[in-house]
């Protein structure tokens, strides 16, 4: 993906003035809601280091594999509550298209971001049907 190309997080932004700069460590994520849409960022062009960087270090697995076959396709943000900047935690619901081996599917889910050594950090989510 280039630095020119819309953002895969839907913010109508170029991807190299959204996504990409936290990405690459320039800048942190501001608000709850800005890492959740960076980390679904990350997993469609693929950047697995940025996603296992930005999870709690408790709760995050060993290492990230990608999945073949699949391919993001678009987010949807249904729903914050807190995670704005100067709190500690908050919660991001969503729902995130995606297409694996030619079916569609969707993954709706309700995550948790906490702050931690002043950056915002994923913890868990529960999948909504």
């Amino acid at each position: 993906m280039r630095a020119i190309d819309p953002c895969p997080c839907g913010s109508e932004e170029a991807f190299g003035r959204c996504c990409l700069p936290l990405h690459l460590g320039d800048r942190e994520a501001e608000s709850a809601e800005q890492l959740m849409r960076a980390r679904y960022s990350a997993y469609a062009v693929g950047d697995l280091d940025y996603v296992w960087r930005t999870w709690h270090p408790r709760t995050r697995p060993p290492e990230s594999h990608p999945v073949d076959g699949l391919q993001w396709l678009g987010l949807s943000v249904l729903d914050t509550a807190e995670g704005k900047p100067g709190d500690e935690q908050g919660e991001v619901e969503f729902v995130a298209r995606h297409r694996i081996d030619g079916q569609d599917g969707a993954l709706h889910e309700r995550s948790r971001f906490v702050v931690r050594a002043r950056r915002w950090c994923y913890v868990d989510g529960d999948e909504l049907s």
